[in-house]
């Protein structure tokens, strides 16, 4: 399905069976939240400050990072980065993307939650913003959340699907 992001001025195609999670709780107006209804793996789209690397590796590893420190992750692991280039005709940048992994504790569980980390940066380059999709993937964990191996595969199709048809339709969005 076709999702509308920040009132139709981004689009992407994504799984049918999300739930917006701003129909479940206040959800801050730079960020699109999404939660898969099957299980614990969500995605959040985020309009944030460019941050100051302006090398793409190290301002996405940044970006990790940072989202390590929100989550308290006991351990952090980055697995791979790559661009996928943007090939159609329209100026939505190209995406840089991350695969990694968390140890994220919940609560009160002794526990940590093992989680996948997917995302992609869209740097755009007239305005001083940083574009971050996340994908977070629970592998482990005890709320009963986490998806199995082909699970995982699954979300690595409809990552690389949302990723790739990323559109950003309205730039004055990031006025």
């Amino acid at each position: 399905m076709s999702l509308k992001l920040f009132e139709g001025a981004i689009t992407a195609t994504a799984p049918s069976n999300l739930i917006d999670a701003s129909d479940i709780r206040q959800v801050p107006d730079t960020q699109e939240v999404f939660l898969f209804s099957d299980s614990s793996v969500s995605i959040i789209v985020e309009i944030l400050e460019r941050v100051e690397p302006t090398n793409y590796e190290e301002a996405i590893k940044f970006h990790f990072d940072s989202l390590a420190h929100d989550n308290n992750a006991s351990s952090e692991k980055i697995d791979s980065i790559n661009i996928i280039p943007n090939d159609r005709e329209d100026n939505t940048p190209s995406a840089i993307v991350l695969s990694g992994r968390q140890s994220v504790p919940k609560y009160t569980c002794t526990q940590p939650d093992e989680v996948r980390i997917y995302m992609a940066l869209y740097r755009v380059p007239e305005k001083p913003i940083d574009l971050v999709v996340t994908f977070n993937v629970p592998v482990a964990s005890l709320d009963g959340g986490a998806v199995d191996a082909e699970g995982v595969k699954t979300i690595e199709r409809h990552f690389d699907t949302f990723v790739r048809s990323l559109r950003i339709i309205d730039f004055r969005l990031f006025a």
